[in-house]
């Protein structure tokens, strides 16, 4: 297979997954190197393909939106890097997915990071790459604050999911 083929082949892979897809899961099976699937995605993307990049691998856009029919709202947080997995599962535990984190950068403006944790799981691999120095949370360019985009089944879930976040005191307040 070409360049060019192996590019279609991820695109197709893409928008048939409900779930992110890793570089090296790609690359596994189309039997190139991990390197050569980021290079390919940087070219889809320019090429005009709306492909997101998350914690979990690569996505079409289009699956980034929650299902038909499940809340969707915004929370403003603020604690440090340490107490994020608390935070995360907090969110999961109460049947929300955390879509994305958002920080507003003094120089760059709004920067939003694709999380789609959905899961405990999720949520110990996402914790277990920030352990392990594979990145930095956006939050620490903001002193701790952050919003995220919270879908849920209703929103009566999603008023649980606040009042949680309160209890645990990351919900961010100005005085």
């Amino acid at each position: 297979m070409d360049a060019e083929e192996r590019r279609m082949h991820i695109v197709r892979m893409l928008s048939e997954e409900q779930n992110p897809v890793s570089a090296a899961s790609l690359a596994r099976s189309m039997q190139v190197s991990r390197q050569v699937i980021v290079g390919d995605i940087a070219l889809l993307r320019a090429g005009g393909h709306d492909i997101i990049a998350t914690a979990r691998g690569y996505m079409a856009a289009a699956r980034q939106q929650p299902p038909a029919g499940r809340y969707m709202g915004k929370i403003a947080c603020r604690h440090n890097a340490a107490d994020t997995e608390k935070e995360l599962l907090a969110i999961v535990g109460l049947g929300g997915e955390a879509l994305d984190v958002i920080v507003t950068h003094p120089l760059y403006g709004d920067m939003t990071g694709q999380l789609n944790l959905a899961s405990r799981r999720d949520v110990e691999e996402f914790a277990a790459k920030i352990k392990n120095g594979q990145g930095k949370l956006l939050s620490e360019l903001t002193d701790g604050v952050h919003l995220h985009t919270v879908a849920c089944r209703d929103k009566a879930a999603f008023t649980a999911i606040v009042e949680e976040l309160g209890r645990l005191n990351f919900l961010y307040r100005t005085e």
